[in-house]
């Protein structure tokens, strides 16, 4: 039972003592369940004395007993208090030894009670951008592309941006060959932008049988250290062009990407495109709505969500910059107090959110969830190895469950603000919809 307590804003801490013979009354509880499956030379399962199992079995059934009585005294004051805990209580049984009565000492923070919330009085900004034509065009474009042929060119043919040369190169910084910097029959696409800034412009104009020099400069933030901010040289032999043939825009195409016909594609790519402009201007308005609940709710924050989330940003942190060797233009710095700042923000609207949603009936389906993980599987080369991963972790599944249930409550929050129209361009729209 509790018998103190001392409470400073969210954080409390209490006292309690469980008896010796409450602990010895649920110990032997337990040490008789084990006692239906124990084996034990001598004895049939079922059938092993009380002594005995306290011989073999006491500590751990004590730990077991002890963690049941102090969780049945929290849950009696949680309930009393009409109080909900913001994580699991840090819990001391300093001094405790069998056969004593247990004084134990739990540390826990509480989550807050959300104010309500009057969203009629907040307005957000519907951007509305106006599809252009040209990207229908653009969009039939990279289909033709896709679909494109590579004709080896004869050996006349001048390289052009958009080609691909296969070419044999290797690297020196200075009089020196460096580590990595060669290949053999290496397909390169002019225009890629795959190798260092410069290297492709200098293949241009050259034709099959070329050999000649490349110079360029790697660049300041390059990830190999030995090599950033050299001036380097590339001895470069071209093997062959090769000039991609784009098939015609025609029925035929339309067919091969499972529409009727040109028409019906253009009328395809239209519904795509649009779709993707509402859903921008959807992520914008959450993300505008997500600035207000930021700034207009005060609410006190538990600490120890607080810490979890930054905990957990920094090690994700850590994670990506593992290998940052100081080129990487300051993105590996940590900010201890923005990032702070930032955590107790997630947790705001976390807590908000998940207030919010929870009051007004906001639901995860199970079509939901299968719906995200078909759409998260569908960006991978192998589909199965997402939902592989999603039915083996289920704090990944769960993890999902909670952003989907943060996103409806957000578009649920959405239909009861006000709203007002504003014509912006796609620039702009995907740049606001992007911003966290």
């Amino acid at each position: 039972m509790i018998k103190k307590e001392k409470i400073k804003d969210l954080h409390y801490s209490v006292n309690g003592v469980i008896s010796a013979d409450d602990l010895q009354k649920a110990a032997d509880e337990i040490l008789t369940e084990y006692g239906k499956t124990a084996k034990m030379p001598g004895f049939r399962a079922g059938h092993i004395p009380l002594n005995v199992l306290r011989q073999k079995f006491n500590a751990s059934a004590y730990g077991e007993a002890i963690d049941k009585l102090m969780n049945s005294d929290l849950n009696a004051y949680v309930a009393d208090k009409k109080i909900r805990l913001a994580g699991a209580p840090k819990a001391d049984l300093a001094g405790w030894e069998i056969g004593k009565d247990a004084e134990y000492s739990l540390d826990f923070d509480i989550l807050p009670t959300v104010p309500a919330i009057d969203l009629d009085k907040f307005t957000v900004t519907k951007q509305i951008a106006k599809l252009d034509e040209s990207e229908v065009e653009k969009a039939l474009e990279n289909i033709r592309k896709s679909r494109s042929v590579a004709e080896k060119q004869d050996e006349k043919y001048k390289a052009q941006d958009g080609d691909t040369a296969v070419i044999d190169f290797k690297g020196f910084i200075g009089d020196d060959a460096f580590e990595g910097g060669e290949a053999t029959k290496h397909h390169l696409v002019l225009g890629s932008g795959s190798f260092i800034p410069g290297f492709e412009d200098q293949i241009i104009g050259h034709k099959a049988g070329d050999k000649f020099d490349v110079n360029v400069n790697f660049p300041e933030d390059y990830h190999a250290e030995n090599l950033a901010g050299k001036a380097a040289r590339f001895e470069v032999l071209v093997h062959e062009v090769r000039k991609h043939i784009l098939p015609e825009l025609n029925d035929e195409l339309a067919k091969s990407v499972g529409q009727e016909s040109v028409e019906k594609l253009r009328e395809h790519i239209r519904n795509i495109l649009t779709e993707q402009y509402d859903e921008a201007s959807q992520r914008a308005m959450r993300n505008e709505l997500l600035e207000i609940l930021a700034d207009k709710v005060k609410l006190d924050l538990p600490e120890t969500l607080v810490d979890q989330e930054f905990n957990m940003a920094k090690q994700e942190h850590e994670h990506q910059h593992a290998h940052c060797d100081g080129h990487c233009g300051g993105e590996c710095k940590w900010d201890e107090k923005a990032e702070r700042k930032e955590a107790e923000r997630r947790v705001k609207l976390g807590l908000v959110l998940a207030e919010w949603g929870t009051q007004n009936k906001v639901e995860v389906t199970r079509d939901d969830l299968q719906q995200a993980v078909w759409a998260e599987a569908s960006r991978y080369p192998d589909p199965k190895q997402v939902f592989e991963f999603y039915n083996k972790n289920q704090n990944a599944l769960a993890m999902l469950r909670g952003m989907l249930f943060e996103r409806k409550a957000l578009d649920a929050m959405l239909t009861q603000v006000k709203t007002k129209e504003k014509s912006v361009p796609a620039e702009e729209l995907f740049k606001q919809a992007d911003v966290k």
